[in-house]
């Protein structure tokens, strides 16, 4: 498995869409953000504010671009888009509701006809995210919950765990040169 550089950087789920207040898999369906999720978006860019980001490099899936374009005009940034950052193809699974089969995927004792395998999902967005991480510090990945699942691997965790819609975290290798990064949601800021 390809490591992550070791620097420290935020990343952003995509605020809430439809499919995802229904617990339907979107993988690769383009689906937009909902008012809820553009919310978050929003309150996603005022918590940001502080953290100096100077790169912010997102999906070019509608609902990850989307978010990230909210938060780049509050920061007054541009936003790079990286194919590779775009969710895992579910195959047969897509627009299907979530179910047994995505901890079989994670584990990669199955993988539904036609979809991608969590591993290339890991390579894919590793190799995704080390580009990023080549851009001027600090820097705001905006990508996706599956493909955060597989980062977790790379940053010494368990994968199996969700991140929130639009909830920033800020990633921080370990000081000691060990595997396990630190992962620290922000405090939100207040709702406007």
């Amino acid at each position: 498995m390809r490591m992550l550089a070791r620097t420290p950087f935020w990343f952003l789920r995509h605020g809430e869409t439809d499919w995802n207040a229904q617990g339907i898999s979107q993988g690769r369906t383009d689906i937009p953000l909902n008012a809820v999720g553009l919310a978050q978006a929003r309150r996603a860019a005022a918590t940001l504010k502080p953290a100096g980001i100077a790169t912010i490099v997102a999906s070019p899936l509608i609902r990850a671009h989307r978010t990230a374009e909210v938060v780049a005009a509050a920061l007054g940034l541009p936003v790079a888009l990286d194919e590779d950052l775009q969710e895992v193809n579910f195959g047969v699974q897509e627009a299907q509701p979530m179910g047994d089969w995505y901890d079989g995927w994670v584990a990669g004792t199955a993988t539904p006809k036609g979809a991608e395998s969590f591993a290339a999902l890991l390579a894919r967005g590793v190799g995704a995210v080390n580009r990023a991480l080549a851009q001027p510090a600090p820097v705001l990945v905006v990508a996706h919950g599956a493909l955060f699942r597989a980062l977790r691997i790379a940053l010494g965790h368990e994968p199996n765990q969700r991140l929130p819609n639009g909830l920033p975290i800020h990633l921080a290798p370990p000081a000691d040169g060990g595997q396990a990064w630190t992962i620290s949601p922000a405090v939100l800021a207040p709702e406007a």
